[in-house]
């Protein structure tokens, strides 16, 4: 995971009009073409300069990509170290597991209401160092909490009997459900009819299996 939050270079917000047609012009261009097809003379023409232009404001195409894509996946870790924070805390303090929040509120919250950005991020990264990016945050959310049913049973709490495998297999089944409205960049009113069916199938089994 710390791979994908490398930055590549290190850039001024740049908040010009330029820079801001240039943005506004990437976006068009990878929302059609992908990265991997994506071209640095078509994001020129588009915004209305020249190539060397183009350059004043990004290393290269990845690194334009990554300007792009970069705000909505600090969104995302954002959520998920308070996520993380909100379960460790009563386990720290009370020594016991309380319901909190789920990847679903996580969607709800920042994905869905941002639905291209992370159209973006997901489905048109191909050829980026983005391109494995659900799959880097599944191994993350798997990391994350295996290390927390250890601390759970530091803590003298029952913790389920579950393998690395199989917690893979859960969670991978779980984020590839939830983001499948986001790589068909799905209406917000259908993302949410999706979710809400998605919540009904998937918390049930996540409660049992904490025994919350």
């Amino acid at each position: 995971m710390l791979a994908i939050k490398e930055r590549i270079v290190e850039l001024p917000r740049d908040k010009s009009a330029s820079h801001i047609k240039i943005m506004a012009a990437a976006k068009a261009e990878f929302m059609e073409m992908g990265f991997e097809k994506a071209s640095m003379r078509s994001i020129a023409g588009r915004s209305g300069m020249t190539a060397a232009g183009i350059y004043r404001h990004c290393k290269d195409k990845g690194d334009l990509f990554y300007q792009l894509v970069s705000p909505a996946e600090d969104k995302l870790m954002a959520w998920a170290v308070a996520h993380m924070r909100r379960y460790d805390e009563p386990v720290k303090k009370s020594r016991q597991v309380v319901w909190q929040d789920s990847f679903i509120d996580m969607m709800r919250e920042v994905v869905y209401p941002n639905m291209e950005d992370y159209h973006l991020l997901i489905a048109k990264s191909k050829g980026s160092k983005y391109e494995d990016y659900l799959h880097h945050l599944t191994e993350m959310a798997q990391d994350k909490f295996l290390a927390y049913l250890g601390e759970l049973g530091k803590s003298g709490i029952k913790v389920p009997e579950i393998s690395a495998q199989q917690l893979h297999l859960l969670l991978t089944a779980y984020l590839t459900a939830l983001f499948e409205p986001v790589v068909h960049n799905y209406p917000r009113e259908e993302a949410d009819e999706a979710l809400a069916t998605l919540e009904k199938f998937f918390l049930p089994g996540w409660k049992k299996m904490m025994g919350v």
